[in-house]
């Protein structure tokens, strides 16, 4: 199953019981008849299956491999699906929450599911909708569809500013219950692996950029807006712009960074970005990135499943090691809430590796006990 990066089809595949080949470059299943089933009914409605090399092969046994190519399909609003009423529903509907300062990645997630909802709704006036038809939606729509639990929140949230604009119908806000968030412990790279990785980068370019995510603990989006008139050598700082939430803020730089950095910008030049593609001068691509950070993961021998947001992860998990207050970090990651720092309580191991194993503390009890000063070990030999 081929298809360009994309977060929800990953995991809708992985649902489905889906392998990635790293040789092959792609996702992939059992070919069983059950299984294309599974195919079909989960993603024809989400993507446009391009299953020529399937048909090709019919005569084959099942078994053989096949590929398979999808290409999400792009929400437009189609007249016959939708009432004229709906039509002017759903470019209010946008209008508005762009109105709330939302951002256009947000507008265009909440719209389409709301296209999604009214389509469901089949025609059905506004004034009749009620809180069955969110939950039939959710059983008929979401949960085929495989949706994670991220996404199942944003539907809920599409939803309940759908209810704010159109007070008229009948859902009641209050019992619209959003499931619980997945609280999933980040992945962080260790000291060394830091090293390693920076030192299988080979490429000046390459290097220079997973060493600034890590060392200012910078988001991909970041990183890729970053202009080189908001790095300030001097003071060893750097200025993002409209991070996450629209906010700004400083970040330190590090010193051992500033050759690398000074080195970069004489080689390749760069103009306005500090991540430029060569022959287009424009900035790089989140995908770039990640391809980037993928190929050194390989070659430094990290097995780890790791991402850029990975680099950020274990750039707050050392300060929190090196003992920089919480609340410092939680400046420096730009998080609006504490609760979101706390997370990397779970995972720094400066206090946890100083609490003795009850297991060392029995056998040096033990030791201690025995009489004939035998050397007692667990092998039992």
């Amino acid at each position: 199953m081929k298809f360009p990066f994309d977060r929800e089809l990953m995991e809708m595949v992985k649902k489905l019981g889906g392998f990635w080949s790293a040789s092959k470059k792609t996702w992939y299943i059992n070919n069983t008849e059950d299984n294309l089933k599974k195919i079909y009914s989960t993603f024809n409605n989400i993507v446009l299956i391009d299953d020529s090399a399937l048909k090709n092969q019919r005569n084959n046994p099942i078994g053989h491999y096949a590929a398979t190519n999808f290409k999400k399909k792009h929400v437009k609003v189609n007249p016959k699906d939708l009432s004229k009423t709906d039509i002017k529903n759903i470019h209010k509907y946008v209008k508005y929450l762009r109105g709330k300062a939302l951002s256009e990645n947000t507008v265009r997630i909440y719209y389409s599911h709301i296209l999604d909802f009214l389509k469901y709704l089949g025609r059905k006036p506004i004034e009749e909708v009620d809180n069955r038809d969110v939950e039939l939606f959710i059983e008929d729509v979401c949960v085929p569809r495989l949706y994670a639990i991220s996404t199942h929140r944003q539907v809920i949230g599409a939803i309940k500013h759908f209810i704010n604009l159109f007070n008229q119908c009948k859902i009641n806000a209050t019992e619209l219950i959003l499931p619980g968030k997945s609280r999933y412990l980040p992945t962080v790279l260790s000291k060394e692996e830091i090293i390693e990785l920076l030192r299988n980068t080979k490429n000046l370019k390459h290097r220079a950029i997973l060493a600034l995510i890590y060392a200012s603990g910078l988001r991909i989006g970041e990183l890729i807006n970053l202009e080189l008139k908001d790095i300030d050598i001097n003071r060893l700082q750097i200025f993002v712009r409209k991070g996450k939430g629209r906010k700004d803020r400083y970040v330190m730089m590090a010193k051992s960074l500033i050759p690398v950095i000074n080195n970069y910008i004489i080689t390749y030049k760069p103009q306005k970005y500090f991540a430029e593609s060569i022959d287009s001068g424009t900035k790089y691509s989140a995908g770039s990135v990640r391809n980037v950070l993928k190929r050194s993961c390989k070659a430094a021998g990290i097995t780890k499943k790791v991402t850029p947001h990975t680099l950020r992860h274990s750039y707050a998990t050392h300060l929190l090691e090196n003992g920089v207050d919480l609340r410092y970090i939680q400046e420096l990651l730009g998080h609006s809430k504490p609760e979101t720092t706390m997370i990397y309580t779970h995972v720094a191991t400066k206090d946890l590796l100083d609490i003795e194993s009850p297991l060392d503390k029995i056998v040096k009890e033990l030791k201690r006990s025995d009489n004939n000063n035998h050397k007692l070990t667990l092998s039992g030999k």
